[in-house]
């Protein structure tokens, strides 16, 4: 399906046909020569762009382009120079040898003006008559451009007779024929794919091939590389062609980690689902959630098709971990809820006019699950994506992920716990209301929740009553609190009521406050839990986070109504603590 899908866009959706077995390439230099093969300048024209990364290989021009592992086979009149000038890596004078045949066997073809020049430049000494320079690489492409008689200049790769010598070329045996699985027809299929995957995140330099088995393990039914999904010609290039399309705009493509995501639309919307997961803005998240809830009119747009990859690369292997397909509707109803179950509050959020905070990207819930980016696991962002997407529920290994991430560094973040909310209110529709969750929940019926809000607390006694500590009840018991609440409250009780002595000996007004909410906290536990599930170290994580998140407001709140500056010391060991 995926095959079938990618080649109805190459057919309908790209505008741009290019030759068969051509495609956009980076090429490093040109070579201008006349009608004689004759050098018009030593030095080749430098198509390098510094400024980009692909620029740095040259840049883009359509030019012959098939798939090439370890075997000698030349790019005709566009390659690099082990192929065209013979220096470089160990094989280059075979290689070159090659090209030297292949080219021979074109300009005897074709009978072009320009190809013959390029021939009888090498018949004039070839690369001696160069002057390539210390920016010279050998792994980058060279071609050339020749100045006719007539004034006219020819790229020799765009003439029609050389691509069609170079289909000749490169068409597949004709007596090796089967049933393709995109178009249905019997016709001569590939042995191996003729062109490459390119952008696929950890994926090799060269390309990587969507259909591959060069072992025995990826072999069936007595099939050997391509022929285990037999494609034809026409159909490997059109696939090919368009997912290399895909993964080129940042309007196709997401980016995470090791993993890379492809998204498209059968006919062209309006909606920008890549924006809303690359970096979603505020105020658009706010609409779409206010069209959807309003139950706004759907347009024609909203039952077009919408088509999703998750896309990931082993060696020289493209993987496709997972397919959707669905409608434009569907995802921005899926959009919509991923956004709505996302929102938390946010404990450095100072804007008096209470607008929500920053909705959170497809990266920063990924991420929260690990010390680094790259730590993390393709299928952790590929769950994330689905569930963007498709609006199922988020497996609890995640959440799991999310509490294992909060007790290594002994605090909640906002996106793990977004991430932690997501995935509990995923798993129970019942309970996704707007504003369910979003901050703190004084009435929750969960004990667990309340332990981590009591520890919150018990950490805004010690910093009231000792406002330069560097090491906190949490940096030293967050981990045995979150799983084993009735061994260690006990202790951290014990070791809070010194600091509630001196707060109401010295700050009898914060002494008061923090009496009153350790009360207030413990009143909704009851019995302390001898040993927390993992939901239940889910719900604690909240239950901290909503606990700062609140009392960063509160501080917030008696800042401004007294009128005193941003930088108070109650408000800053407030903010260390809720990140």
């Amino acid at each position: 399906m995926l095959l079938t899908k990618l080649k109805e866009y190459a057919d309908e959706r790209i505008e741009e046909q290019l030759p068969p077995l051509y495609a956009s390439t980076p090429v490093a230099w040109v070579i201008m020569l006349d009608s004689e093969g004759r050098v018009l300048s030593p030095e080749p024209i430098s198509r390098i762009d510094q400024s980009t990364t692909r620029g740095k290989r040259g840049r883009d021009m359509i030019a012959p382009e098939v798939q090439r592992s370890s075997a000698i086979k030349p790019l005709l009149l566009a390659d690099t120079s082990e192929y065209s000038f013979g220096q470089g890596a160990a094989r280059a004078h075979k290689r070159h040898d090659a090209y030297r045949k292949l080219l021979e066997r074109c300009a005897n073809e074709t009978e072009e003006p320009a190809v013959i020049a390029v021939k009888r430049f090498y018949e004039h000494g070839g690369v001696a008559q160069l002057d390539l320079g210390d920016e010279w690489d050998n792994k980058l492409k060279v071609t050339f451009e020749v100045l006719l008689d007539n004034g006219e200049r020819q790229r020799p790769i765009d003439l029609p007779a050389v691509q069609a010598f170079w289909l000749a070329v490169n068409n597949p045996i004709t007596d090796n024929r089967d049933q393709c699985l995109v178009c249905g027809e019997t016709k001569p299929v590939l042995d191996r794919l003729q062109g490459k995957i390119k952008g696929i995140r950890g994926g090799q330099s060269s390309g990587t091939s969507i259909i591959s088995a060069n072992a025995s393990a990826f072999e069936s039914y007595g099939l050997k590389a391509s022929r285990v999904a037999p494609t034809c010609r026409e159909c490997g290039e059109a696939f090919t062609r368009a997912l290399n399309h895909l993964l080129a705009s940042d309007s196709s493509r997401i980016g995470v980690a090791d993993a890379t995501f492809v998204f498209w639309t059968r006919e062209k919307v309006a909606f920008d689902f890549g924006s809303f997961m690359r970096e979603p803005d505020p105020s658009e998240v706010r609409t779409l959630i206010d069209s959807v809830r309003r139950g706004a009119r759907p347009v024609p747009q909203e039952g077009s098709a919408f088509y999703a990859a998750s896309l990931s690369a082993s060696g020289g292997r493209a993987v496709v971990r997972d397919w959707i397909d669905t409608t434009v509707g569907d995802v921005k109803e899926s959009v919509t809820r991923w956004f709505t179950l996302q929102q938390i509050a946010d404990p450095r959020n100072e804007d008096p006019a209470g607008v929500s905070p920053r909705p959170l990207s497809l990266f920063q819930l990924a991420t929260s699950t690990v010390r680094t980016a790259n730590d993390l696991p393709v299928t952790t962002s590929r769950l994330l994506f689905r569930v963007a997407l498709s609006g199922t529920p988020i497996p609890m290994e995640l959440a799991y992920q999310a509490v294992r991430r909060c007790r290594a560094e002994r605090g909640v973040t906002r996106p793990r716990a977004a991430l932690i909310k997501l995935t509990l209110l995923s798993q129970e529709p019942h309970l996704s209301q707007e504003d369910y969750m979003v901050a703190l929940e004084v009435d929750h019926p969960s004990p667990a929740y309340h332990c981590g809000r009591l520890l919150a607390v018990i950490e805004e006694v010690q910093r009231a009553a000792l406002p330069n500590v560097k090491a906190t009840i949490v940096d030293r018991y967050y981990g045995a609190a979150s799983s084993t609440p009735s061994i260690v409250f006990g202790v951290l009780l014990r070791g809070a009521q010194p600091h509630l002595a001196r707060l109401e000996r010295d700050k009898r007004g914060a002494y008061v406050n923090l009496q009153r909410r350790l009360e207030d906290v413990m009143g909704q536990i009851g019995d302390w839990p001898t040993t927390l599930a993992l939901k239940e170290q889910a719900l604690f994580s909240l239950g901290y986070y909503h606990q700062r998140a609140y009392e960063r407001a509160e501080i917030i709140g008696r800042r401004n109504r007294a009128g005193t500056g941003p930088n108070s010391g109650d408000e800053t060991a407030a903010e260390e603590s809720a990140q």
